[in-house]
C-alpha cells in the first residue's frame, strides 16, 4: 500500500472516530462565542490568547464526565438529576438554563442574518433570518439522526476558515508566542468582564446536557458493559479530546484575528459578529471579510440544532416523553415540538428587535449562575457509585472538576459584581 493510501486510510479512521465530542466542541464556537472572542481581541489585543490554553483542560474534564454519565447510565443529564435529586434542583436548572439557551438561539439567528446581509446588502437581514430558520427546522425534523450527525460533522470544517483569516495580514510571531504562553492579566473591570465572558462562553451549561444525551444516542441499544473499558470509554475520551482541542483552536485564531487585524488598527469596540466582519473588510480585504462571514453562517447551522436539541432533551427527560434524534417525528412528537418552539422562539425574539448585545449579556448572566450549580451536580454524580458503578471519577478528573467549579463560581460572583 502506498504512503498516500495509508495516509488516506488513517484520516478516514480518524474522521470516523470523531462524533459527539467534535460536534459539541465546534458548536461552542457559535456566533455568540465568535462575538465574545472578537470583543476580547479587539479590546485587549493579544492579552487574552492564553485563555484558550487554560480553557482546554477544563472543557475536556467537564465534557468527559458528561459523556461518561451518558454512556454508563444510558440517561441524559436532566433524567439523572430527576431520578436522584430533589425536584427543586431540576426545576431550578430548567428555569435558568432554557431561557438562556433560547436567548442564545436568538443571538445566533441575528448574527447569521446580519452577516449574510453584509454579503447581499440589497436583501434585508430579517429575510435571511427567517429563511435560515425554516431551513434548519426542516433539516432537524426530516433528517435521520445518522444523516443529521454526518452533516453536523462536516459543518464543523467550516470553522477552519478562521485559521486562515489572521494570516492575511503580516504577523509578529514572537509577540504571538509570548502572549500565548505568558499570561498577561489586568485587574480592572473591563478585562475581568472579558475573561468572565470567555469562560461563560466556552464552559456553557447547554453543552453539558447535549454531550450526555448524544452519547446515549450513539451507544443506544448496544451491549456496552462487555466492551466499555476496552473500546467505548477510550474512544469517547479521544473524541472529547480532539473536539475540545478543535474548539479552543478556533477560539484562539478568532482572538488572534481580532487582536492583530482589528486592535492594531485602532478598532477596539466590537459588539457583534456583524461588527467584526465589517471591521475586517477595509483592513484585511474582501476575502478575509467573506471567509469570516461564511464561518458565522456555517457554524450557525451546527450550533442552533445543538442549542434547540439541548432544550428538547431537558424538557423531554423532565416529563418522561419519548426523546431522541434517532427517532422519527411521529415517534417523539413532543421532543420535536420543543425543538421547533425553541428555534421559533429565538426567531421571534430576534424579529421583535431585541438588541443582540443585550441578549448575549443576559445569556452570559444566566449561564454564569447556572454553570457552577450544574458542574457541582456533575461532580456529585460522577463520584456516586450507585449511579456510576465502577466508573466514578479518578483523582485528576476530580481535581480539574473542582478547579473548574471554583473558577466558574468566582466568575459568576465577578459577573454579578461587575453588573452592579
Amino acid at each position: 500500500m502506498s504512503i498516500k493510501h495509508k495516509s488516506q486510510n488513517t484520516f478516514i479512521k480518524f474522521w470516523k472516530m470523531l462524533g459527539p465530542g467534535l460536534i459539541t466542541g465546534a458548536s461552542d464556537d457559535d456566533p455568540s462565542g465568535i462575538a465574545t472572542y472578537s470583543q476580547a481581541g479587539a479590546k485587549f489585543g493579544l492579552s487574552t490568547l492564553w485563555a484558550a490554553i487554560v480553557s482546554y483542560p477544563l472543557m475536556y474534564a467537564i465534557q468527559e464526565m458528561c459523556a461518561r454519565i451518558g454512556i454508563v447510565t444510558n440517561r441524559g443529564l436532566a433524567g439523572i438529576v430527576k431520578d436522584n435529586y430533589p425536584k427543586w434542583v431540576l426545576y431550578t436548572l430548567i428555569i435558568f438554563s432554557c431561557p438562556a439557551i433560547i436567548l442564545n438561539i436568538a443571538a445566533d439567528i441575528a448574527g447569521m442574518g446580519a452577516v449574510t446581509n453584509l454579503i447581499f446588502p440589497n436583501i434585508p437581514a430579517s429575510f435571511f433570518s427567517i429563511s435560515f430558520t425554516v431551513l434548519l427546522l426542516y433539516f432537524m425534523v426530516k433528517l435521520s439522526y445518522r444523516r443529521l450527525a454526518s452533516i453536523m460533522k462536516y459543518l464543523c470544517l467550516v470553522l477552519l476558515v478562521y485559521l486562515i483569516v489572521p494570516f492575511m495580514v503580516k504577523q509578529d510571531f514572537k509577540e504571538i508566542f509570548v502572549s500565548t504562553f505568558i499570561p498577561e492579566i489586568s485587574f480592572n473591570r473591563d478585562f475581568l468582564a472579558v475573561i468572565v465572558g470567555i469562560l461563560g462562553t466556552t464552559i456553557s451549561p447547554y453543552l453539558f446536557f447535549w454531550q450526555t444525551s448524544m452519547e446515549t444516542e450513539v451507544f443506544h441499544g448496544k451491549k456496552k458493559h462487555i466492551i466499555l473499558d476496552k473500546f467505548i470509554l477510550p474512544h469517547m475520551k479521544k473524541d472529547i479530546r480532539y473536539g475540545m482541542f478543535f474548539s479552543v483552536l478556533v477560539m484562539y485564531f478568532i482572538t488572534l484575528t481580532a487582536g492583530t487585524v482589528l486592535h492594531n488598527n485602532g478598532i477596539l469596540q466590537i459588539n457583534t459578529v456583524e461588527d467584526a466582519a465589517k471591521a475586517l473588510k477595509p483592513i484585511a480585504g474582501d476575502m478575509a471579510y467573506i471567509l469570516f462571514a461564511t464561518g458565522v453562517i456555517g457554524i450557525s447551522f451546527l450550533a442552533i440544532p445543538v442549542l434547540a436539541g439541548s432544550v428538547s432533551y431537558i424538557i423531554a427527560e423532565t416529563f418522561n416523553w419519548k426523546e431522541g434524534l434517532n427517532k422519527k417525528f411521529h415517534e417523539a412528537k413532543e421532543f420535536y415540538f420543543v425543538m421547533i418552539i425553541s428555534t421559533m422562539g429565538g426567531l421571534i425574539i430576534q424579529l421583535a428587535g431585541v438588541d443582540p448585545v443585550k441578549a448575549l449579556l443576559y445569556t452570559a448572566v444566566l449561564y454564569g449562575i447556572t454553570a457552577p450549580i450544574i458542574i457541582a451536580i456533575i461532580l456529585h454524580i460522577c463520584n456516586n457509585k450507585k449511579i456510576m458503578l465502577e466508573y466514578t471519577n479518578k483523582r485528576i478528573s476530580n481535581g480539574l472538576g473542582i478547579f473548574t467549579l471554583v473558577l466558574m463560581s468566582v466568575s459568576a460572583g465577578l459577573l454579578i459584581w461587575l453588573m452592579i
